[in-house]
């Protein structure tokens, strides 16, 4: 059984920056909207963390926060969720190993990319895995 982190929050309509600010923190963090106000993230530690700090941000702002800890019980489709976080990042993880094969690469702008996406690679993929080994073996010039 999968468990998850769900925030729930009501924020006043005005000013909007507050509201913008919410929903920005929220997309950085790599968090799926199911409704409106209702963000999901796996349960991990980090993302507990990012969800408090989220919360007092949004009560200094005049809002409500619930964040519940959620185990999933029922799901039409148990895989499509996690398919939501794992999509993005599998996409990037794939741009960037087709830049390496590039003469005219940029590692560091490379390595910061995969450490961005890195952050919000909840499931540990595989391809990010052989990303990094490949950024690696790059900046330390060996061919892989």
């Amino acid at each position: 059984m999968k468990q998850w982190l769900l925030l729930i929050y009501k924020i006043p309509r005005e000013p909007s920056a507050g509201r913008v600010h919410v929903w920005r923190k929220l997309k950085q963090l790599g968090a799926i909207a199911l409704q409106d106000a209702a963000w999901v993230l796996p349960h991990t530690s980090r993302a507990r963390e990012q969800f408090q700090w989220l919360s007092a941000e949004i009560t200094e702002l005049g809002g409500e926060v619930i964040l519940f800890d959620a185990d999933e019980a029922y799901a039409t489709d148990s895989e499509s969720l996690e398919k939501q976080f794992r999509e993005p990042l599998e996409t990037e993880y794939r741009e960037i190993l087709a830049a390496l094969k590039k003469k005219d690469r940029d590692l560091s702008v490379l390595s910061k990319r995969f450490q961005n996406a890195q952050q919000l690679d909840y499931f540990n993929s595989e391809l990010g895995r052989q990303t990094r080994e490949k950024l690696l073996a790059a900046a330390g010039g060996r061919k892989s």
